[in-house]
């Protein structure tokens, strides 16, 4: 199986760490990757229409993408237990998957209004919006504390891979203040070998 990776992508980090869990770490082979907003990789488009990272190959050829499928079929492939069945189980952890998304999609806007846009086109109330997504974010896990309770899920995963791409990308944000129950948690979570490991080419 072959990912085209980027080290910073967030959500190449979260299909690497669910194979980790699954026991199919060794078996994905990273691909180099040249994607970024705009200036567009065209190996990637070939194969992912959208050029996107996370794509994600198949032994037998499969193209997949985005990370919530790929993650799914790498759960199915190792009949892993990251995603329940059915029932009000799979909702809530889908549920906290699209959070720990959300976090990364509004945190990945922000980054790209820092770095990609010309300065002289940059929007700071749009950006501070972006972030203010991940602020309610952080408040309402800080106050159910019960959704980061459970087992190791791709909720969790989700979410984990948020709050480190927030201390990569975003240190001033200091998402810790204020949110002891999250950071005490993200403490022993992050010490999982495979939320531990690093990944480069």
């Amino acid at each position: 199986m072959q990912i085209y990776f980027s080290q910073f992508s967030p959500y190449v980090r979260k299909c690497l760490v669910t194979a980790h869990e699954l026991g199919l770490n060794d078996r994905v082979r990273l691909l180099p990757s040249n994607a970024n907003p705009v200036t567009r990789d065209r190996e990637i488009i070939a194969k992912n229409p959208l050029g996107k990272v996370p794509t994600f190959i198949t032994d037998d050829g499969l193209v997949l993408y985005d990370s919530r499928v790929i993650c799914e079929y790498l759960n199915d492939l190792a009949k892993g237990s990251l995603f329940p069945a059915s029932g009000n189980d799979r909702w809530r952890t889908l549920t906290l998957q699209s959070l720990g998304d959300g976090i990364l999609d509004a945190a990945l806007l922000a980054r790209y209004e820092d770095v990609a846009r010309p300065e002289n086109l940059r929007w700071a109330d749009w950006r501070a919006g972006q972030l203010d997504k991940a602020t309610t974010s952080l408040d309402h896990l800080e106050a159910e504390p019960a959704l980061l309770g459970g087992p190791l899920d791709i909720g969790i995963i989700a979410v984990a891979c948020a709050l480190w791409y927030l201390d990569v990308r975003f240190p001033d944000f200091n998402w810790r203040a204020g949110r002891p129950k999250v950071a005490a948690w993200y403490e022993e979570a992050r010490k999982r070998p495979s939320l531990s490991a690093t990944w480069a080419l």
